[in-house]
Parts: C-alpha cells; structure tokens; sequence
C-alpha cells in the first residue's frame, strides 16, 4: 500500500488559512490554486447534499485544466434544524446568526470532493455542536474583534467564541473548523490504491 506521503501532487482549492493549516498538519503537499465558483445550489437539496454538491462543483472547475495532480475541495455548512447558515454577509448578519446559535445544538457539515483523473470521489461529515447561551456583549465584541464573515455559520470553533462558548462536539473536531481530516486521510489512502 502506498503511502500518504507519496501521493501526486495536491491542489487545495481553497484560501481558507484553517483547511491550509490542516493539511500542513497530515504532511500532506499541496499548493493552493483558486478559481471563482458560484456556490449557488438547487433549493429542494438536504444540507448533507448541498455541502457535497458545492465541493463537487468546485472541483468540476478544474477537471479540464489538470493532468495527474489530485484537486481536494470542500465546503462547510452550518445547519439549525433545516435552517443552513452560510457565510455572513454583514457584522450585523453575523450577530444575528450567533444569537440563533446561542443555546442551542447544530450541526456542521463538511462535503468534500477529491478529484484525480476524471474521478469524483466525494463525502462528507457531520459533528453535533452545543453552544452555551451567550450574551450579547460576548457575541457583539467575538463579531468586533475576529470579524467571523468568512466563516460559516459566523464562528471559528478555533477562536475565542469556540474556546468560551462551547461546551461539547458530537462528532470531528477538524470537521468543525473546516476539513473532516479522519476521513479525508482514508479516503486520500484509496484513491491512491
């Protein structure tokens, strides 16, 4: 069996800082290239599947232009009760999203599509996050101060607000901050097979 450490080049289709982090944490080698997808999706989708039918269309936008490399994308959802909340759009949006998340349980959906010759290997993961009730002050100065609009669902599990305000996860920690690497790595070892 292969190793994890001699895979064909890795292109992250990504420029989230916390996915980078995380693959330099597996050993992986990657380079990051980016391109402009729409990450607009059919309505009458589940969440599970919406997450997974965004990270497949970003990596749809590579298939033409890439010879042996392997193009890992993903993307994350916040999901409360069949509510998802994406990335906000505003300081205001995102106060709005922490206060429907304080005090209460959701979940956080990663869907992730490993492309490599033609091939679209794709999955996601899902972990249980239990927010304690916040303040408004604690909301308004985590928005002030980390200014959480590329995130989803407004918070990093890794900031303030996540050593604070959570009190428990269900499920994989690296899903929460962007990148399922449990699965990822087994799933990185097959296609490589």
């Amino acid at each position: 069996m292969k190793s994890i450490h001699h895979l064909p080049q890795i292109i992250l289709a990504s420029k989230s800082p916390r996915r980078q982090e995380l693959l330099r944490l597996l050993d992986v080698d990657f380079k990051v290239v980016l391109k402009e997808v729409d990450e607009s999706y059919p309505e009458d989708l589940k969440p599970e599947e919406v997450a997974v039918y965004i990270a497949e269309k970003k990596a749809k936008a590579y298939d033409e232009s890439i010879g042996d490399e392997i193009v890992l994308t993903a993307d994350t959802i916040v999901c409360i009760d069949d509510l998802i909340l994406g990335k906000p759009e505003s300081p205001e949006h995102a106060v709005e999203m922490l206060k429907l998340l304080s005090g209460r349980v959701h979940r956080v959906i990663t869907g992730v599509c490993i492309l490599y010759k033609h091939q679209y290997n794709k999955f996601y993961d899902v972990s249980e996050v239990f927010f304690r009730k916040l303040t408004d002050a604690e909301i308004q100065n985590y928005v002030d101060q980390y200014k959480p609009l590329d995130k989803a669902g407004a918070y990093g599990i890794q900031e303030w607000i996540g050593l604070t305000g959570i009190e428990k996860i269900n499920g994989s920690y690296t899903n929460v901050v962007g990148l399922p690497t449990e699965k990822l790595y087994q799933q990185l070892v097959k296609v490589i097979k």
